[in-house]
């Protein structure tokens, strides 16, 4: 009897914008899908869930076993305009691929951001709801001051393996 097998991988892109909306670093990559995530995963329909985009502190360690609710790998950068987490905005999905319409962007940024990381709860700072990923920056920590922005495009695929 032959198996049929199936690959999950989480891509985001960041770009940092300067005041002007000059591109200062762009970080590219794949992300760690928590165990919490790939069982949201598998219990949800994703398409009609909205998922929210939080940032990580420096140095970030992803575990397998993160929670929102525990993560001692990483804190969550809180210092930036908007009142809440920004929402991922899934587009519809083509080729395996769904990728948030819009990125998602967060303003006037300050502190020492290596990351970031999708939740089911848009509450800045919050410990509640499910963690569904989190993405160490292959750049490295970035220092960002006011008036710098963050621009988030995630996509998530799903393949035949």
């Amino acid at each position: 009897m032959s198996k049929e097998k199936a690959i999950v991988t989480m891509s985001w892109k960041t770009t940092a914008k300067d005041g002007q909306g000059n591109i200062i670093w762009v970080d590219e990559g794949d992300n760690l899908i928590v165990e919490e995530g790939l069982n949201y995963l598998l219990s949800n329909d994703i398409p009609s869930a909205t998922l929210y985009i939080g940032l990580t502190d420096s140095a970030p360690t992803p575990a397998s076993g993160d929670t929102m609710a525990s993560h001692a790998g990483w804190t969550e950068v809180t210092d930036y305009d908007e009142a809440a987490r920004q929402a991922w905005g899934q587009g519809a999905a083509s080729a395996g691929v769904t990728v948030n319409a819009t990125s998602a962007t967060f303003t006037n940024v300050v502190g020492t951001v290596g990351g970031g990381f999708l939740s089911t709860v848009a509450t800045k700072g919050g410990s509640t709801g499910d963690l569904f990923s989190v993405k160490a920056s292959n750049e490295g920590d970035r220092i960002m001051v006011a008036p710098n922005t963050l621009d988030f495009t995630v996509s998530l695929s799903v393949a035949s393996a």
